[in-house]
């Protein structure tokens, strides 16, 4: 038996969203701060910078985490690190360093609740069943999801994706019929939504932040010669083809980075995928 105060019914905390077990809590306003950053927290709080985290209600079931969100838990929770033997961890070390994805991603069970460790990010709650063929992330978009949840790595469809696309050889991609927490440099409101059937998106950059495991994804020219692609300014687009969903940002993933910083480190799950790698290839030295 456990009891909340000073936390949901704080009138500076709201729940902005909520979906199964899910809920994300959102901070008004930074009320911890010194003389030195109270007008910078006043004036963040107003262009809607915020801390916001994730509360998870376990009811006898389980949620997977990215390694190191957890902030705190009550009640009775259980965690397991999800790891079945050697293999299995370097497997998964090998997945995390492709996706720049925690290696490890913890299994909390139980009845009780889990606190998400705060983030200035924006969170997007995603009921997976909505997304035909699954939904395939950007880099490091990965919070939590229900466990019943499939994980898995996809390749882009061919090599040109992996050089010229701007996303990377290897994406994360979740199916299933559960609700997953994604960390966003741009809230949902700001995202544009677009859906295809058996139809031709092209995007000029590094803009989708997600998209239907059903859609073929590849690199071309915008033109049908280099030349006429190279006059138009346009060079090469990312082209997603077929029937499905995608979640567009307005602006590149480069610039979000560079206007919003770098992410928040992963908790040691990047140096534990890098740690197994070096040690596979000091093996076969």
């Amino acid at each position: 038996m456990f009891k909340f105060k000073n936390f949901l019914n704080n009138e500076n905390i709201k729940i902005i969203a909520k979906k199964e077990g899910m809920r994300v809590l959102e901070y008004q306003n930074d009320l911890s701060v010194t003389p030195m950053s109270a007008t910078t927290s006043y004036f963040a709080s107003k262009m809607n910078v915020r801390k916001r985290q994730v509360l998870i209600e376990l009811d006898n079931d389980e949620y997977t985490i990215s390694a190191g969100a957890m902030q705190w838990s009550v009640g009775k929770v259980e965690m397991e690190t999800g790891i079945k033997g050697a293999g299995d961890f370097i497997g998964k070390a090998l997945k995390g360093a492709v996706t720049k994805e925690s290696a490890v991603k913890p299994v909390y069970r139980g009845k009780g609740i889990l606190v998400l460790e705060p983030t200035y990010r924006y969170i997007l709650l995603e009921d997976l069943s909505e997304w035909e063929g699954g939904m395939v992330l950007d880099d490091g978009m990965f919070l939590a999801c229900s466990s019943n949840v499939n994980q898995s790595v996809v390749a882009r469809s061919n090599l040109s994706s992996a050089v010229f696309g701007g996303e990377g050889l290897f994406n994360l991609k979740l199916e299933g019929t559960g609700v997953t927490a994604l960390e966003s440099l741009v809230p949902r409101d700001e995202l544009v939504e677009i859906t295809l059937e058996n139809d031709v998106l092209k995007v000029d950059g590094n803009f989708a932040v997600a998209w239907s495991g059903t859609l073929d994804f590849t690199v071309e020219k915008s033109s049908k010669t280099l030349i006429g692609s190279g006059i138009s300014g346009e060079g090469l687009v990312n082209v997603y083809r077929g029937t499905g969903r995608v979640l567009l940002a307005p602006i590149n993933g480069q610039a979000m980075t560079q206007t919003h910083g770098s992410k928040a480190p992963d908790n040691g799950g990047g140096a534990v995928a890098n740690a197994a790698i070096n040690g596979i290839m000091g093996m076969l030295k």
